[in-house]
C-alpha cells in the first residue's frame, strides 16, 4: 500500500464519518446533538491520531501500514455502532409532535431526491 493512498484513505473514510453524523444532527433535531459532537470529537482525534501515526512508521513498514490500516476500519467500526446505538434510540413524542416533524422533514427529503 502506497503512503499516499493510506493518507486519503483516512481523509475519505474519517470524512464520510463525520458527513454521516452532521446529517444526523441536520435531519434529527429534535434529537440531543451534544451526543454526536461528542463521537464527532472522537472521529478528529482518530484522524489526528492516524495521520500522525502514519507519518511515523516504526519496525517493518508493510507489517506496519497493515496494522494500522486494520485499527483505522476497527476503530471506525466502534464510531459507527456508537452512532448506531444513538440513532436507535427511541423517544416518546406526541401525536402533535410527531406531524410537526415529519411535515418538518419533507421538503429535506424531497431536495435531497431532487438534487440526487
Amino acid at each position: 500500500m502506497n503512503l499516499r493512498v493510506f493518507k486519503k484513505d483516512i481523509e475519505y473514510f474519517v470524512g464520510e464519518f463525520i458527513d454521516d453524523c452532521a446529517l444526523f444532527v441536520a435531519l434529527n433535531p429534535h434529537k440531543d446533538s451534544d451526543e454526536i459532537a461528542q463521537i464527532i470529537d472522537e472521529a478528529v482525534d482518530l484522524y489526528n491520531d492516524l495521520k500522525c501515526k502514519a507519518n511515523h512508521p516504526e519496525g517493518a513498514k508493510r507489517a506496519f501500514y497493515n496494522g494500522l490500516t486494520k485499527e483505522m476500519f476497527e476503530k471506525i467500526d466502534e464510531l459507527c455502532e456508537k452512532l448506531s446505538a444513538i440513532v436507535s434510540k427511541q423517544e416518546s413524542y406526541s401525536k402533535t409532535d410527531q406531524n410537526r416533524f415529519q411535515i418538518t422533514l419533507r421538503p429535506v427529503f424531497v431536495l435531497v431526491l431532487v438534487l440526487a
